[in-house]
């Protein structure tokens, strides 16, 4: 005689008709809606039913968000904004009487806040870019961590940089890379304020929980006070083309913490005088561009962050172009007419705008000889591509298409 096993799922307490799930607590903070949309499921009883029990356990349906999580093309959280530069520093000089720089709030740097993300001090979801100020005899204290940073001057010079004990000069136009996790500090040694543009990958570090920080001495030696034309750091790497042979270099970032702006300068004029011979040089008619890299190896001065310098002749435009992930422009001379998406704006000498991530970017340079040194519009740059491209992820279009919306 054969007798038919039992259903192990018929004995199954899961196998009786399931409880009602309990109404979401009330501190969960997932919320979902049912919704007669197409693409969406019958809004019914169970359905409703299941969302709640969704809610109770924190699960949220693939089908219900896959319109803001997979978009057609990028959609940044960002918007393209301005910042007038003489605002920044009106503000900035007020702070520097109020505020003092020590330990705790450690720098006088102001933040750019993107209107777009809820009042966080980023400029975009992966860029940090602040004003920082500094009063005459000014120490800003030792510390490091593992943001990689750099400084640009815009205007003024006098203020040393002491960057693991070599104290490098900052000048108009200089641009003075930092990897992370280099002790680091700042003295003013004239009697006038100085002001300079940080850049960080502080909202990248942030949001993937990768960040570390440290203070160090309270204050910098006097053997740190000199005044050098020349940092150590120059006198090995700021050779161009020439690299120390005895010297090897095996930490992130450049070993050149200063890139000096009669070099920037030199380069942008060079290529604009080719172009005008008619040899190929520049990115596109009227548009010279250099790019910071490390002497070391010719990769980009900082793991997370490029940085670049545009000069765009007078009476030029360049072509829309958009890319993904997200780049703050500051205006080192001239002026001209900036598009981002659908805002304009005239920006002049200090300016600072974001580019958000896939939004269109294009520029009109209405420099002169009155508002310019070198009589054109010139555009200093960082972004956050040496990410996307590690990634796979960067892409680039120069005019609208259909396939760039796919």
């Amino acid at each position: 005689m054969t007798s038919t096993p039992a259903d192990p799922l018929a004995a199954s307490p899961a196998a009786s008709p399931a409880a009602s799930p309990a109404p979401a607590p009330a501190d969960s903070p997932v919320r979902l809606r049912a919704v007669d949309a197409p693409g969406q499921p019958e809004v019914t009883p169970e359905l409703e039913d299941l969302y709640r029990g969704f809610e109770a356990e924190l699960l949220v349906p693939l089908w219900t968000e896959i319109g803001g999580l997979m978009p057609p093309h990028p959609r940044s959280s960002a918007v393209p904004h301005v910042w007038k530069w003489d605002r920044l520093v009106r503000l900035a000089d007020r702070a520097g009487r109020i505020v003092p720089v020590g330990r705790g709030g450690e720098r006088r740097a102001i933040a750019l806040a993107n209107p777009g993300l809820g009042g966080r001090p980023f400029a975009s979801p992966t860029l940090w870019a602040a004003i920082q100020y500094l009063m005459p005899g000014e120490d800003a204290p030792e510390h490091r961590h593992t943001q990689h940073a750099f400084r640009f001057v815009v205007e003024g010079s006098g203020v040393w940089t002491v960057v693991g004990g070599d104290p490098v000069p900052m000048n108009r136009g200089d641009f003075l890379p930092q990897a992370g996790w280099n002790w680091h500090a700042h003295h003013n040694a004239t009697d006038r304020p100085m002001a300079w543009i940080d850049g960080l990958d502080i909202p990248f570090q942030y949001l993937t929980e990768a960040q570390f920080f440290e203070f160090g001495r309270d204050e910098i030696s006097d053997a740190e006070r000199i005044t050098p034309e020349r940092s150590r750091s120059e006198r090995l790497w700021g050779h161009p083309g020439l690299r120390p042979v005895g010297v090897a270099h095996t930490t992130p970032g450049s070993p050149l913490l200063s890139y000096k702006w009669e070099h920037t300068d030199r380069a942008l004029a060079d290529q604009l005088a080719l172009e005008k011979d008619g040899h190929a040089a520049t990115v596109e008619p009227g548009h010279a561009a250099v790019r910071y890299s490390n002497p070391a190896d010719g990769t980009d001065v900082l793991p997370t962050l490029r940085a670049e310098f545009h000069r765009v002749a007078r009476g030029a435009e360049t072509a829309p172009v958009r890319e993904t992930g997200s780049s703050v422009y500051q205006v080192f001379d001239g002026s001209g007419t900036v598009s981002v998406g659908d805002r304009t704006w005239s920006v002049t000498r200090g300016d600072l705008f974001v580019v958000p991530s896939w939004e269109p970017f294009s520029v009109r340079s209405e420099a002169g000889p009155s508002d310019s040194d070198s009589g054109a519009l010139d555009l200093f740059r960082f972004g956050d591509a040496p990410v996307f491209e590690a990634l796979k992820l960067h892409r680039t279009a120069t005019h609208r298409t259909a396939e760039d919306d796919v």
